[in-house]
């Protein structure tokens, strides 16, 4: 069985978001590094947020570039992920880190690291 291959998925990073992913690529000391967004099963509200720093994109992956920054995501995560806005505002301890707007969710976890899609 063939699957199709997704479009190109839009995803926007602020330019907070920018700063802190290049904030954290140069504390790993590797300014080489991608950004992996995606989704797994899981969390409180269905789909969990995945995000971390890698060497290199999956064979099938999409690249995307922002703010000279590599994004990596997968094939099955990028129809989850299309129109997604990364911000990153730290306001105070409390409140502040990562903040996902996600077009493609219909309810989100109050800590905001889990969805329902639509």
């Amino acid at each position: 069985m063939r699957v199709e291959r997704a479009e190109v998925p839009s995803i926007t990073l602020t330019a907070a978001a920018i700063d802190q992913v290049k904030f954290l690529m140069r504390k790993k000391g590797g300014e080489t590094l991608g950004l992996r967004l995606g989704v797994r099963g899981g969390g409180c509200s269905g789909l969990s947020y995945v995000m971390r720093l890698e060497e290199t994109p999956g064979e099938s992956d999409f690249v995307l570039e922002q703010g000279g920054i590599r994004i990596f995501i997968d094939p099955k995560s990028a129809r989850f992920l299309d129109g997604v806005v990364l911000d990153y505002s730290l306001t105070n301890l409390l409140e502040g880190g990562w903040k996902w707007i996600n077009p493609n969710a219909v309810r989100s976890c109050g800590c905001g690291t889990s969805f329902t899609p639509k």
